[in-house]
């Protein structure tokens, strides 16, 4: 149950987020990608490791209000907050026991929209999602100089 609740909290938030306007949806995504990086602050469970890893997805959350790449990599670096800290046993909601793993399974639906360039909800058919990630994979390709 925890992963079906998981992978259907991780598609409403696609889907919701899909429907704020285009020129605010990366921003308004960066913000949240870094809000969910202090989530662990306040548990402390990872010791010093929780600074470590909030810096980085701030730095990711930075690097998202004009990268859609840059958000995705934030969600999974919280993917794998979640997953040290389900393993620790500090979940992310002291009183749910299984927060964090549903987290982990939340988490990279959201990261896979976003390499998809969080596309608006008319764009999301499953072959427009496969166009849209081939599309932002040959234009990074050509970004770095590689031909494919």
């Amino acid at each position: 149950m925890v992963v079906v609740s998981a992978l259907l909290i991780g598609v409403l938030y696609v889907l919701v987020n899909s429907l704020v306007p285009d020129r605010h949806r990366r921003p308004f995504n960066a913000v949240m990608v870094g809000g969910a990086g202090a989530a662990y602050l306040s548990g402390g469970g990872l010791g010093a490791w929780e600074f470590a890893i909030t810096a980085v997805i701030t730095f990711c959350a930075y690097r998202g209000l004009t990268s859609w790449t840059w958000i995705g990599i934030g969600w999974l670096v919280h993917t794998a907050a979640d997953v040290a800290h389900h393993l620790h046993g500090n979940p992310i909601v002291p009183f749910a026991e299984h927060s964090s793993l549903g987290c982990a399974i939340c988490d990279p639906v959201i990261a896979l929209w976003a390499f998809a360039g969080g596309p608006g909800l008319r764009s999301m058919t499953p072959a427009a999602l496969v166009r849209a990630l081939r599309l932002r994979r040959s234009q990074h390709a050509a970004d770095r100089g590689f031909h494919q």
